[in-house]
């Protein structure tokens, strides 16, 4: 009798703790989709009084899109990416890379085993990928605020930029947008979900 109450206790405690498990893949989709959805918003944008429309220079993380009256007429070192045609395909790798390790973290089991540590490595990958992605915006920032200085202009702000072909200057208004600050939050969650993923993901006669 008695082994039948702890047979069905520790039956109970493995249902209740795949429950868990499922809690915790569905917080980590959302998450991953969270991450998607801030990839193809606007992280940062441009406009020049004299160019009708709005965002008239928008930044990816792929890189910078500019309208073709800005292109052709504006100093190109102010928006132009080092190794252009190498960058984007890496930042597309690098989103693809990322979505799979997500996937892989789903239902990957294995371990990290350094002497006596031992760490998941779907906790390893959801740390990587939240703390990388967090990351890249914080560099994007600095490298949009280092082009921008080089080029006498404001990252931020209004500026006014020269036109090389009349030198005219002409003046812009940049800010960060919604889709920058959705990147880091998208980043820092997937991160806290790497820290806490124990709390919901634990191995039956082992250590989470």
């Amino acid at each position: 009798m008695a082994q039948t109450d702890m047979a069905s206790t520790t039956g109970a405690a493995r249902g209740g703790a795949g429950v868990l498990v499922w809690i915790f893949r569905v917080l980590l989709v959302a998450a991953g989709a969270f991450m998607l959805y801030s990839w193809f918003q606007p992280w940062w944008s441009g406009n020049f009084v004299v160019i009708p429309g709005d965002n008239d220079m928008v930044l990816h993380p792929w890189g910078v899109e500019a309208v073709s009256q800005v292109s052709s007429n504006v100093d190109e070192s102010l928006f132009s990416l080092p190794f252009p045609g190498i960058f984007a395909g890496f930042m597309w790798v690098y989103l693809v890379v990322c979505m799979l390790g997500l996937l892989a973290s789903l239902f990957w089991t294995g371990r990290l085993r350094l002497g006596r540590i031992s760490l998941p490595w779907a906790m390893i990958i959801i740390l990587l990928v939240g703390i990388s992605y967090a990351a890249a915006a914080g560099i994007a920032f600095e490298i949009g605020t280092l082009k921008a200085a080089a080029s006498g202009a404001k990252f931020i702000g209004n500026s006014s930029v020269l036109e090389p072909a009349t030198g005219a200057k002409v003046r812009m208004t940049s800010q960060l947008e919604l889709g920058f600050w959705l990147s880091i939050a998208a980043g820092g969650i997937l991160a806290f979900l790497g820290i806490v993923r124990f709390l919901f993901v634990r191995q039956w006669g082992k250590k989470a």
